[in-house]
């Protein structure tokens, strides 16, 4: 049980998605305080490079990755994370389609979101993995 005077944990999200309006619904989605005893620093990338570059500098807690980015989709990105960084984040993978919670499998990402973002799934995965609960990659349909 956490002394409710005490600050929260402060971690560093980093969210990736080529849509603006998909960025700024995850970053409303999650709030600045995701789960009890826990404060984000959300830190927004629109491309691919920018957010493999991000992440190999270290410093990002979790990374919620939109696997319908373009022209490099989010599943692309966290299966090259988890193959080339070490000690690489956890990864929250937001897919479209059901059909694609195989790929978010083959991506290695730790849970899998579906579009549209629901502020309570989203929430609940993101606090299932920083408490480090979260099985395998399962599609939330």
């Amino acid at each position: 049980m956490q002394d409710a005077s005490a600050e929260p944990r402060r971690l560093t999200v980093l969210v990736y998605a080529s849509n603006p309006e998909t960025r700024d619904r995850v970053i409303r989605a999650l709030g600045e305080y995701p789960a009890p005893g826990i404060a984000i620093d959300p830190v927004a990338l629109d491309t691919g490079g920018a957010t493999i570059a991000r992440l190999d500098a270290g410093d990002v807690d979790l990374a919620i990755l939109d696997g319908e980015a373009a022209p490099i989709g989010g599943m692309g990105v966290a299966r090259q994370i988890k193959d080339e960084i070490d000690n690489p984040p956890p990864v929250v993978l937001l897919v479209a389609r059901r059909d694609d919670a195989w790929l978010a499998t083959w991506s290695r990402a730790e849970a899998v979101v579906p579009h549209p973002v629901d502020p309570v799934t989203l929430a609940n995965a993101v606090s299932a993995l920083i408490e480090g609960q979260a099985a395998p990659a399962t599609a939330a349909h």
